[in-house]
């Protein structure tokens, strides 16, 4: 048979595969929409996560199409990095730096239906701020034609500096109960001063987990989705405002994924990621439930885990000649499994699945009603 046919058979199948994902996804958060709206009305509450969710999800599809010929023409094709798996290296030339249209969709259906309350553009402004360092990777990544951004040194900086400037806001302008850590059983634990340190270490790690995430297809779009729909649902009753803020950013990713479902039309880069880290932080850390966050996002701490122990690992086991082993195939954790022989498919919808579970366990034991 012709190796012409077989590889466009193979593409098609993909796609069909891609699609079929994403259908189960949309129709998986919009049926979970639709179901906590219901509970909330139950409950005499008249919240709303829908009509955010379905409206971002719509713009962020039709922005995509306005913005993908765009993204082509100025040349954003995206660098593979040469020691990434060999199966990847076809997807160069992809347009990256997606985060430019779906992160601004999501944060002004937010803006727009909050009528712009002062806790929705304060989250709003530490999503754009982290966007925009992601931006300055990106740009720099298509400026030297490589897959090198700005240093590592340059972007923790840049990621403290936003996060300090944005407790010094939260701590000035919100309630008191923002130092204080939500947990189980009811139990309120009072920060006092250590709620700095805290909060600039989440929004510095979640922002970086995401960012290492954000490695296969429909991926980070997918697992964002899913985790900013269960963190709306832990914050409305006593957030209401950050509950539509997180619901109109998971309706984002799902349009995104209209157009980055595997086989991907376009990436999001480190313009989206590194935003969606900043958003996932900033609503934890304005809600006060930051032990919910750490379970809804668990996967992608697991992500940065899996680094952290496969360079520990190679230091400590390095012998002689300068090589040491590998504990992983290759980290992040998804390009392990992929090395394992998952397809990414297979990868991300498993992906999708635990994100699932991890939010719908915090949602029916951390939800204060």
């Amino acid at each position: 048979m012709d190796a012409k046919f077989l590889t466009k058979r193979s593409l098609r199948s993909l796609s069909l595969s891609g699609r079929i994902l994403l259908l189960w996804t949309s129709l998986g958060l919009t049926l979970a929409a639709l179901g906590l709206d219901i509970w909330f009305e139950r409950l005499g509450q008249g919240l709303s996560l829908t009509w955010p969710f379905l409206l971002a999800a719509a713009g962020t599809t039709a922005a995509g199409y306005v913005a993908l010929p765009l993204l082509r023409a100025l040349k954003t094709g995206q660098f593979i990095r040469e020691d990434g798996p060999q199966a990847h290296l076809k997807k160069a030339g992809t347009p990256t730096m997606g985060g430019i249209f779906f992160v601004p969709v999501g944060l002004l259906v937010a803006i727009m239906l909050t009528q712009a309350h002062p806790i929705v553009l304060g989250g709003a402004t530490m999503t754009f701020a982290y966007g925009f360092i992601g931006w300055l990777d990106d740009w720099q990544v298509l400026r030297r034609r490589s897959n090198k951004g700005i240093s590592p040194r340059m972007k923790l900086g840049l990621q403290i500096l936003f996060a300090a400037l944005f407790c010094t806001w939260a701590i000035a302008t919100q309630p008191v109960e923002i130092t204080q850590l939500a947990l189980p059983l009811g139990i309120t634990l009072p920060l006092g001063l250590f709620f700095w340190p805290m909060a600039g270490f989440v929004l510095v790690a979640e922002s970086n987990a995401t960012n290492l995430t954000d490695g296969l297809d429909g991926l980070m779009g997918g697992t964002g989705a899913i985790a900013l729909m269960g963190l709306g649902a832990l914050v409305a009753p006593s957030h209401p405002e950050l509950m539509v803020l997180s619901a109109a950013l998971s309706g984002a990713c799902l349009g995104f994924l209209v157009h980055n479902r595997n086989p991907a039309k376009v990436f999001m880069g480190d313009t989206g990621s590194l935003a969606l880290g900043g958003a996932l932080a900033a609503v934890g850390i304005l809600s006060g439930q930051l032990f919910a966050l750490a379970i809804v996002t668990l996967l992608f701490f697991a992500e940065t885990l899996s680094v952290i122990i496969q360079v520990g690992y190679y230091k400590a086991t390095k012998g002689p000649d300068g090589v040491g082993k590998r504990f992983f195939r290759m980290a992040p954790l998804h390009h392990h499994f992929e090395l394992s022989g998952w397809s990414e498919i297979q990868v991300v919808g498993s992906f999708y699945a635990v994100t699932a579970t991890l939010a719908l366990f915090a949602v029916l034991t951390l939800s204060p009603v």
